[in-house]
């Protein structure tokens, strides 16, 4: 069913995935410790049925059936995973870096996503801190 929808929904629900996964992430300061998978899944279903346009394209029929639900769930995975796997760039860990050393902070990071909410927040406190 998944395989079915158009290229730009499915490109659109892929982008909703990641994009609510890193928010939730950030919504506990990418604590392991209190990640909640069911949690995410509210998180991201307020997300598309409030935020992605491809919630409206996707027909009922298919929005309801169990198989469709199976298939967003490997797809869910499968961004996670990615998300998870990619590696900082260069520029941010040079940026955290100095950062780190400007404030006097130990933040550690694992992966892209990751990494951009530690620059982001280390920037902030940068600004806070003048």
């Amino acid at each position: 069913m998944y395989k079915q929808l158009s290229s730009g929904v499915k490109i659109s629900i892929t982008r909703s995935i990641a994009t609510s996964f890193e928010s939730y992430l950030a919504s506990i300061g990418w604590d392991e410790g209190k990640f909640s998978m069911e949690d995410y899944m509210q998180w991201w279903q307020n997300y598309f049925t409030e935020n992605a346009a491809w919630y409206d394209k996707v027909p009922k029929d298919i929005l309801v059936n169990p198989e469709f639900h199976e298939e967003l769930a490997k797809k869910i995975d499968e961004v996670i995973e990615k998300i998870l796997n990619e590696e900082p760039t260069k520029k941010q860990t040079e940026s955290i870096e100095k950062l780190q050393k400007q404030l006097g902070t130990n933040y550690t990071y694992s992966c892209k996503a990751e990494a951009a909410y530690v620059e982001q927040l280390l920037q902030t406190q940068l600004k806070e801190s003048k």
